[in-house]
């Protein structure tokens, strides 16, 4: 089968990104996994992902019935959906862009992208975010996420695809975070 990136629609296709997303949480892989692969740090509820399709459809990368890689739209509307991004969505209010501070303009946020193991390295992260903007280049200027600056495979695929680092912070934590911005509209 080959990999065509599309819309997530079914529940069944949330439950398999929820499946691919618990496996590659940082908290359930080893040190050397993670640095060299990666991880996510958000795990999202079934009736959380289902509600942020509703309001945007997500993209996801699908093998035949199988899910294996995603990119999610986190619009402003559910910032308080998780607390952990509370602290990035109030920073968008301190931080400029081209004179203009981020919160200005219109903008969605990358909920997170995860490709499984076995399909990486394939160039499905960049279909991913390819298939996202132009769904989504009419209605939105940004796309605007956060980045772990330790987790140096999606620094730099963020920066292939067109991400530009315009701030970083560090959490309560101590984790490095790297905000970055995509202009979809170029």
């Amino acid at each position: 089968m080959s990999v065509i990136i599309t819309k997530l629609s079914t529940d069944d296709e949330i439950e398999q990104l929820l499946k691919l997303q618990h496996k590659n949480l940082a908290r359930n892989n080893s040190p050397q996994t993670i640095e060299s692969q990666g991880f996510v740090t958000v795990e999202h509820t079934f009736d959380l992902l289902k509600q942020m399709n509703q309001a945007e459809p997500q993209i996801v990368a699908r093998d035949g019935e199988k899910i294996v890689g995603y990119a999610l739209v986190m619009l402003k509307e559910f910032r308080q959906s998780i607390p952990v991004l509370e602290p990035m969505f109030a920073m968008l209010s301190e931080i400029y862009l081209s004179n203009k501070v981020l919160s200005d303009y219109h903008y969605y946020v990358m909920g997170q992208i995860c490709i499984d193991e076995q399909y990486r390295g394939q160039g499905l992260f960049d279909q991913l975010y390819l298939g996202q903007k132009e769904q989504l280049k009419d209605r939105y200027e940004l796309c605007i996420t956060e980045v772990a600056t330790r987790n140096q495979r999606s620094m730099n695929a963020h920066r292939r695809v067109g991400f530009e680092s315009i701030h970083e912070y560090t959490a309560p934590n101590g984790e490095t975070w790297s905000v970055v911005v995509w202009e979809i509209r170029k």
